[in-house]
């Protein structure tokens, strides 16, 4: 039977409803969790702390957050109902306590000043620019003072075929260079901080609100 063709507003996770089951594998061959496990090292999560992933998907990262920060209040955010069902049934196989939440980035149904931690992996390269600096704003909106971003995409300063790959994809030329640092201080953030570079042409990105 052919696959039915869905349009969305939002881009989901695999690009096409269908590749979702292969989500984990894919991402798991590409090396993902240890970058997923990097990034929360990175966000020096804090018990009592409240944690936002910003397109959680089918919840890999916002899990792992839980298991290495049992005392957090851990929450993943996506647009796609197919991924959080996912999400939500691999969080209850788990027995971890992650509240899932529908929504967009650029439009959080949360109130000013709700986090101390807010994630992004992987998802930034899915939005168009307009869609990024709305996000931005969402996410400084919604983060404590003193609260940090944590970030990490296909980003950074590419050089050779990759780079010019980039330049060539409409959303991910908005992460080249300085792309996303420089949308972070626009939406106000400060300590805009350009970290480590892993595989994958990833960058680690830090920035305060």
């Amino acid at each position: 039977m052919p696959h039915r063709h869905q349009e969305h507003d939002y881009l989901p996770a695999m690009g096409k409803d269908w590749l979702l089951p292969f989500y984990d594998t894919f991402t798991w061959l590409l090396g993902v969790p240890r970058i997923h496990r990097r990034l929360v090292e990175l966000a020096a999560i804090e018990p009592g702390h409240r944690v936002l992933e910003i397109g959680c998907g089918p919840g890999g990262l916002v899990l792992r957050a839980q298991r290495m920060h049992p005392d957090a209040e851990i929450v993943g955010l996506d647009p796609d109902p197919l991924a959080l069902a996912r999400a939500r049934r691999k969080a209850d196989r788990a027995g971890r306590p992650v509240r899932f939440d529908q929504g967009k980035a650029g439009e959080l149904p949360y109130p000013d000043a709700s986090f101390d931690r807010v994630l992004s992996s992987f998802m930034f390269h899915h939005l168009d620019d307009a869609e990024k600096r709305r996000a931005l704003a969402e996410v400084r909106r919604a983060l404590r003072p003193g609260g940090q971003l944590h970030l990490v995409d296909v980003a950074g300063h590419h050089r050779g075929t990759f780079g010019h790959r980039m330049q060539r994809d409409e959303r991910l030329r908005d992460n080249v260079g300085d792309g996303i640092p420089d949308r972070m201080r626009e939406a106000g953030f400060t300590d805009v901080r350009t970290g480590e570079r892993g595989r994958l042409g990833t960058t680690f990105y830090r920035a305060t609100s």
